[in-house]
């Protein structure tokens, strides 16, 4: 029963994240253009006002390369989820490392690792699409407004943003 709810919650998060970084927008001469839009780059929308600025590219390849899928993570959670289905499809209750709650706990509290320290990671790493950003916005023009921690969330926030 545990699991299911982990795995539940994990789910839920897993699908409000996605909704929330396919709809991400940024705001160029009063128009909103999607920054995650057209491939499957995160941050892809921006390349063409970035490309003006070289070190702005620079940390938009970086930013992308970042977020690319890692061999740790895949095999953290491979091992992770084959822990759990042998735990499952354990019959006997030995001690040990074949105990079968052993392996479940074991292999859930793997993934869930591998998960936290992912989106940890993920979430870290926009502050280079931020930098980025104001890099461009600093040499060039049109602006570039765009937050890439709080763009449509719901809640109490405030927004300064001071051009010259």
């Amino acid at each position: 029963m545990f699991f299911r709810s982990v795995i539940i919650l994990i789910l839920s998060i897993q699908i409000g994240y996605c909704a929330e970084t396919c709809s991400r927008k940024a705001i160029v001469n009063y128009q909103e253009i999607l920054v995650d839009g057209g491939s499957n780059k995160k941050g892809e929308g921006l390349r063409f006002y970035l490309e003006k600025d070289k070190y702005s590219k620079e940390l938009l390849d970086k930013y992308q390369d970042a977020n690319k899928p890692t061999i740790w993570s895949a095999s953290t959670s491979t091992i992770g989820s084959f822990m759990i289905l042998s735990g499952l499809l354990q019959t006997n209750e030995d001690d040990g490392i074949q105990n079968r709650n052993t392996l479940l706990y074991g292999g859930g509290i793997l993934v869930a690792l591998s998960y936290l320290v992912t989106r940890t990671l993920q979430y870290n790493n926009e502050e280079m699409l931020k930098r980025a950003v104001d890099q461009y916005n600093k040499r060039n023009l049109p602006r570039i407004y765009f937050s890439p921690y709080n763009n449509n969330s719901p809640g109490v926030g405030v927004g300064i943003q001071q051009g010259f």
